[in-house]
């Protein structure tokens, strides 16, 4: 027999309400996901001749392997970023192409790290992190949000967790699943301390565009005090995560943003990882947006109100501050494990809710609810839920 990877070493057997789920399935229940994350089976809207079309153009016979992207296709991106964001200096040049933002992670925790060097993350936040740094061999750290009617980094905590073996801080802007975007001020403060320790900024954009007032939050590919990787994709920004487009733009210091690039390429010119039909599709992709954005945090709006007069009936339950992307966290009373309490929801009332550990809340009492459910759903599992706890 071989031997494998200690870093592949992973439990592989279903979790508790996992496997809760498949036996509620598996014998015939009609169960209300309150879970559902895949826009493209969450009911919405898709112009499928336009979509479709563009992954056609004759260009894509032409093999033309260039390890940051075709020229076209980065040109694209710098161009959304100019239309939504106002960032008019993004030089296509300092974009990178990869399949998906999870590659990108990989690039640059490769670029950034050795074997055991650490890197900051924000908790809660969304697990994937985990499966990254043992590919990578990197070592994660949490850094704690904390909530006072909203959420804010902890940086006393934030600088406590600086070690010689530190190269990044990762900030998810806006927050998954919490929702909460990075401020002007923490965006200040996180420059500074990464200047005292020779720091990079990893940010994590790809719920930027889904602000919950539609004003429009500043991006990280602005940030050129301190090194800094800004990481998006056609996944959230058009709702297209079958369509295996996703970036990191590169900004900081001149020096340290040609170096970091010119390292870059070598790490992508050795997996050449993009392909041809979607790269030329990008233009035509990356303007879906305009059509699926405006449905998307319509669905988002109506299922938080929905949910917000729900728990206007009651007072066990209440919503955290949100203030964008796809999540709502429900602070309930602790009576049992979050685990244990999203088991029983799904075996008495049918209703599939992610327990907050999943997303390593420092305590119990959170349960995680996806505002892109179809609202039918959402509204009658929300009601579930409720009752659950009036029952109790």
């Amino acid at each position: 027999m071989p031997n494998f990877s200690q870093r592949t070493d992973w439990k592989r057997t279903p979790n508790r309400l996992a496997a809760a789920l498949d036996m509620a399935r598996t014998s015939g229940a009609t169960v209300l996901d309150l879970t559902v994350s895949n826009p493209t089976r969450a009911g919405i809207y898709y112009d499928a001749e336009t979509i479709l079309s563009s992954l056609s153009n004759s260009l894509s016979l032409d093999y033309d392997p260039q390890p940051k992207g075709l020229r076209v296709a980065r040109e694209e991106i710098a161009r959304y970023y100019r239309d939504a964001h106002e960032l008019f200096n993004l030089d296509p040049d300092a974009i990178l192409l990869s399949t998906s933002t999870s590659e990108g992670y990989s690039y640059i925790f490769r670029l950034l790290c050795g074997v055991g060097d650490e890197v900051l993350v924000p908790k809660p936040s969304y697990p994937l992190f985990e499966f990254l740094s043992d590919l990578q061999d990197v070592k994660l750290v949490p850094y704690p949000l904390i909530y006072d009617h909203g959420w804010q980094i902890d940086f006393p905590s934030l600088y406590k967790a600086v070690t010689h073996r530190t190269r990044a801080v990762v900030v998810v802007h806006p927050n998954n699943p919490t929702g909460s975007f990075v401020s002007d001020q923490e965006r200040v403060d996180l420059n500074t301390l990464c200047r005292e320790y020779d720091l990079a900024i990893v940010a994590d954009e790809v719920f930027l565009d889904y602000a919950h007032d539609g004003s429009p939050r500043s991006s990280f590919a602005m940030n050129d005090d301190v090194l800094t990787f800004t990481l998006s994709g056609l996944s959230k920004v058009s709702g297209l995560p079958q369509m295996k487009v996703a970036w990191a733009a590169v900004s900081g210091p001149d020096a340290l943003q040609a170096e970091a690039m010119a390292r870059l390429e070598v790490i992508a010119d050795t997996y050449l990882s993009m392909n041809a039909p979607l790269q030329h599709a990008t233009g035509v992709l990356l303007s879906q947006r305009k059509n699926i954005q405006p449905l998307l945090l319509d669905r988002v709006r109506t299922n938080r109100e929905d949910l917000d007069r729900q728990l206007a009936g009651q007072q066990t339950c209440e919503r955290l501050a949100v203030d964008g992307g796809w999540y709502a966290v429900l602070r309930v009373p602790v009576t049992k494990t979050d685990e244990d309490l999203a088991i029983e929801l799904l075996q008495e009332r049918a209703v599939y809710v992610h327990p907050g550990h999943f997303y390593d809340f420092p305590s119990d009492g959170y349960l995680i609810l996806s505002l892109i459910t179809p609202q039918a759903d959402f509204r009658h599992g929300v009601h579930q839920v409720l009752k659950h706890f009036h029952a109790e």
